[in-house]
């Protein structure tokens, strides 16, 4: 089963955006991730709705970030891209009536409940800051370093 990475994905491009000296198009992001300029823009218009991005069009334009990174968690990001399921498991039959069954759902119910609530409890401590902080000692400590934007897709 395919994972959800729209999250990961949209920090990914954040991080480019808020180290970028000059906006970004969406192809360009399109490029970095892989995919189609489309849904780089279908998923980017819930962080402009928020005001952590913008975008202006023609020459010169692009996105580019507009909100204080520190005071913008991954919570919040994670809930303005919808706030993707977090787990691709579930029960085999949700309506069951078999008892055992029951039992079983609602024991898997439970943990999944309490671990996707741990998880975006701990989305709600990192802000955009802390990334761009640990982005920043990786690339100042990198020996071959290049530009950050530079991408080679292999």
């Amino acid at each position: 089963m395919k994972r959800d990475s729209k999250l990961s994905s949209v920090l990914h491009v954040l991080l480019h955006l808020a180290h970028s000296e000059r906006p970004m198009t969406s192809e360009q992001m399109a490029a970095m991730l892989g995919t189609n300029p489309v849904l780089v823009r279908r998923v980017l218009a819930g962080l402009r709705e928020r005001g952590y991005i913008s975008s202006e069009r023609g020459h010169g334009g692009g996105w580019s970030i507009t909100c204080d990174l520190a005071r913008i968690t991954l919570r919040d990001v994670y809930d303005a891209v919808g706030a993707p399921t977090v787990f691709a498991m579930g029960n085999r039959n949700e309506h069951s009536a078999c008892l055992v069954e029951q039992v079983v759902n609602a024991s898997l119910a439970d943990a999944f409940a309490d671990a996707e609530a741990m998880l975006v409890q701990r989305l709600g401590q990192v802000t955009l800051a802390d990334l761009s902080r640990d982005f920043n000692l990786h690339y100042d400590s990198h020996p071959q370093r290049k530009d950050p934007h530079e991408y080679r897709h292999e």
